[in-house]
């Protein structure tokens, strides 16, 4: 039978995964198809993208308001353009049909802990071994941190490898965990359970503050960093070896043509390629599915779940800075798993979300408002009356963990950071092991540019590292509430207390997220209650606090592949769930002219938290 909807896009959603795709950038075509050669492929160094283009980059913004079209340029009769660089020496460079092309050493994607922690873990290696090699990080945010929401336990070994004088060097790291305590909730009820976390050392921290921190120390290296380009697509070269990235087109309008304003995307050639998009991350799918990357290790799907996050200021009497709180239970019922948690950040700011796992079997169940039901229990009630809301996100975390991990090497590059799932679903962190990621997939690359090694090394660093050990030790925890939540807690309990991580079996998971939600006759509507204005909110309100910004005369980066399935399998079968499970009413059905119910797709309010993707993918059982 189908599951839900069928869109194409240019990344793939979660619940939803072989024919919904959803996009996170307007529609772009290809620089260079698959399977044709990147013409004028050189390796000699080159001025930055920046001095290419003509604009002098603000680190804090990422926007550029005097880009200029390189067309204008002076072009040889090789086809290269003719332009100054940095310190006013002519440098060469590509264009191939319509696109600049521009080269450097090593490019990644994604500014996040995973990106900026291989650029830094490079630039340290060159200045180490005296090499000079570029490296340039495209971040599609409009600033370093722009779609980091804050709020964050951060565990800081990784760090400590990686910039041991993090203390001295004014971090946005200062509260540490001052409490560490785990409820189970009923509905009016929180019992105090032993707290598994282990949170000693840890800080209670703004992630965005951190990777923008992080963005300056990378700079200071040496590191380019281009906010605001999104990289939409793949380059290859004849021989099927990743040779790059491309960006997205800019001054599209929505019909598909071409503004005045119009610019080609530019093609960022990088001799090694790392791709550090996050959960999820479309380019990072497309290459595993491209050299079946999990088939290579016989790693399990991966397994998804929806976080749900506000940030809150709240009464000073009441604020416990490097408290740190989870829950289970409540509201979420026994077969779904899931949990929230409530840190304690500085200046009277907390975090609270609610994270649900997309296997989840009611197709009239709904993360948002169950999230916001969670906000009027009496035990979390007490501590938000009287507060404000500051900011309001979402985005999806891999679960799969120890056995989802796919092979992470591809010809041309590597895969770090949640792109490829290291996550620790126990501890609830993955910063660290990202960032762990990264740094060694820096020290293999710089073998390769450097020792004449392969990239396969950071294969094998991987599992000689932490970050493996860390991975092994939790890989039971998650799939142990396939059976339900209490033998889930007493699987957990075993594993933890008695096993250590150290049991001689592993558990599989259970089925793939999009094939785990049922037909709707099998279940009960749920009547979430009216939101009161005061702790819970409706959709429109909290997206307002969500800074989302869409440009309404951009291309729709939402399309269905078949626009007949919403009306004749998903809202017939499973009552529409997309209009439910996507935390910003991206989905809804509305009446037409003749009162017939038809999906109408808000995509202005994206928040790209991938929900769609991962939900939205039906396939035929």
């Amino acid at each position: 039978m189908h599951r839900f909807l069928s869109i194409s896009s240019k990344s793939t959603s979660l619940k939803n995964q072989k024919q919904l795709h959803l996009p996170l950038v307007s529609s772009v075509s290809s620089a260079t198809p698959k399977g044709q050669s990147c013409s004028h492929y050189f390796n000699q160094k080159s001025p930055s993208l920046g001095s290419r283009l003509g604009f002098d980059r603000v680190f804090s913004s990422g926007y550029f308001p005097n880009r200029v079209n390189l067309r204008g340029h002076e072009r040889n009769g090789n086809g290269f353009l003719r332009l100054k660089g940095l310190v006013g020496e002519i440098r060469n460079y590509s264009s191939e049909t319509d696109r600049e092309s521009i080269d450097y050493d090593v490019v990644i994607v994604g500014a996040g802990p995973a990106g900026l922690s291989a650029a830094i873990r490079f630039k340290q290696l060159c200045r180490e071994k005296n090499a000079d090699f570029s490296v340039c990080v495209v971040e599609k945010g409009a600033e370093v941190g722009a779609h980091i929401l804050s709020g964050n336990v951060f565990e800081p070994r990784a760090l400590n490898e990686l910039l041991p004088q993090w203390k001295d060097e004014e971090a946005p790291i200062n509260v540490p965990v001052s409490s560490d305590k785990f409820w189970f909730l009923t509905k009016d009820r929180a019992i105090s359970l032993p707290s598994p976390f282990d949170n000693k050392g840890n800080y209670v921290i703004s992630l965005s503050q951190l990777v923008r921190w992080m963005g300056v120390k990378a700079e200071e290296l040496g590191v380019e960093i281009y906010p605001g380009f999104a990289a939409s697509e793949i380059l290859y070269d004849e021989d099927n070896n990743v040779v790059g990235i491309g960006t997205n087109d800019m001054g599209v309008a929505k019909d598909g043509s071409r503004k005045e304003n119009f610019q080609r995307g530019v093609a960022l050639k990088g001799r090694i390629t790392l791709l550090a998009e996050g959960c999820r991350g479309s380019l990072s799918q497309k290459i595993m599915k491209e050299y079946k990357l999990r088939e290579k290790v016989q790693a399990q799907h991966q397994t998804y779940a929806l976080g749900i996050k506000e940030v809150w200021e709240i009464d000073e009497k009441k604020h416990k800075p490097g408290a740190v709180l989870h829950t289970l239970g409540w509201p979420l019922d026994s077969k779904t798993y899931g949990g929230s948690f409530l840190y304690h950040m500085k200046d009277r700011q907390i975090s609270i979300g609610l994270v649900v796992a997309l296997n989840y079997h009611n197709p009239f169940l709904n993360p948002y408002e169950e999230f916001q039901k969670l906000k009027h229990h009496p035990s979390i009630k007490c501590l938000l009356e009287g507060g404000s809301v500051l900011q309001y996100g979402a985005r999806t975390l891999n679960e799969g963990g120890f056995q989802s991990v796919p092979y992470p090497v591809f010809p041309g590059g590597a895969i770090i950071g949640c792109s490829a799932g290291f996550l620790n679903v126990p501890k609830i962190k993955g910063s660290h092991t990202a960032m762990k990621s990264g740094m060694l997939a820096a020290e293999a690359t710089f073998g390769v540019l450097h020792g004449g090694s392969n990239m396969e090394a950071y294969w094998d660093a991987l599992r000689s590292s932490w970050v493996w050990e860390e991975l092994h030790r939790a890989r039971n925890y998650r799939p142990a509430f396939e059976y339900g939540l209490f033998p889930g807690l007493a699987l957990s309990a075993l594993e933890h207390y008695v096993l250590k991580g150290k049991s001689p079996f592993t558990f599989k998971h259970g089925k793939p997220d999009h094939e785990a939600t049922n037909v709707a006759k099998l279940h009960s509507s749920i009547q979430y209650p009216k939101p009161d204005g005061v702790l819970s909110f409706d959709v429109p309100t909290s997206l307002h606090r969500s800074n989302t910004n869409h440009n309404h005369d951009q291309p729709a980066h939402l399309r269905l592949r078949d626009p007949d399935i919403p009306e004749t399998v998903n809202l017939p079968e499973y009552a529409g769930p997309e209009s439910r499970y996507c935390p910003a009413r991206v989905y809804e059905y509305v009446p037409d002219e003749k009162n017939q119910l038809k999906l109408q797709i808000n995509a202005q309010n994206c928040l790209h938290c991938k929900t769609q993707v991962v939900n939205m993918v039906f396939q035929q059982k």
